[in-house]
């Protein structure tokens, strides 16, 4: 038996050093979590996608007591997106969150975004994946208020991804 090692390559840099469009698209996931439905977790997240036709759609996570029945930001956004435009790819997606759950009720919601990147769950991952798979890379922006994340794709966070569909 021969031992493999996975590598994953991503790039760590700050809001500051990226360019003004992909600051926009973090804005937009930023702004975003201002929509999501956190009733229950209080983790607000917001998605945004910049689609092949310039277009950005945003999407937040709905939560519901019903838990299965809610959606994570990824999910709304791309599906949204794919709702709302069919056929054209995406091209990137950035992702942001906040929780008030260690910090003063009174803080701005600005100052109570994650400090380390959040990464999707495995089913956003595989339903991003399915999306990259038909129509080509979506580079991830994995925002945080000390550090941003960016990967190349969506196959680079699901390393042996099932993708023989």
């Amino acid at each position: 038996m021969k031992e493999k090692d996975i590598v994953i390559r991503f790039a760590q840099t700050s809001l500051e050093e990226m360019s003004a469009a992909d600051r926009h698209l973090v804005e937009e996931a930023r702004e975003a979590t201002r929509r999501s439905l956190a009733t229950y977790s209080k983790f607000h997240v917001g998605a945004a996608i910049l689609m092949d036709n310039g277009e950005i759609v945003s999407g937040a996570n709905q939560e519901n007591a019903a838990y299965s029945s809610g959606t994570c930001a990824e999910r709304s956004a791309c599906f949204y997106a794919s709702a709302k435009f069919p056929g054209v790819p995406m091209r990137k997606i950035a992702i942001a969150a906040w929780t008030r759950l260690h910090v003063a009720e009174d803080t701005p919601w600005e100052e109570c975004f994650q400090a380390l990147p959040i990464s999707p769950c495995g089913a956003c991952r595989q339903a991003l994946l399915e999306y990259e798979s038909m129509y080509g890379q979506i580079e991830v922006i994995l925002y945080g208020r000390d550090k941003v994340y960016v990967f190349p794709s969506v196959a680079s966070l699901l390393p042996l991804c099932f993708s023989e569909f």
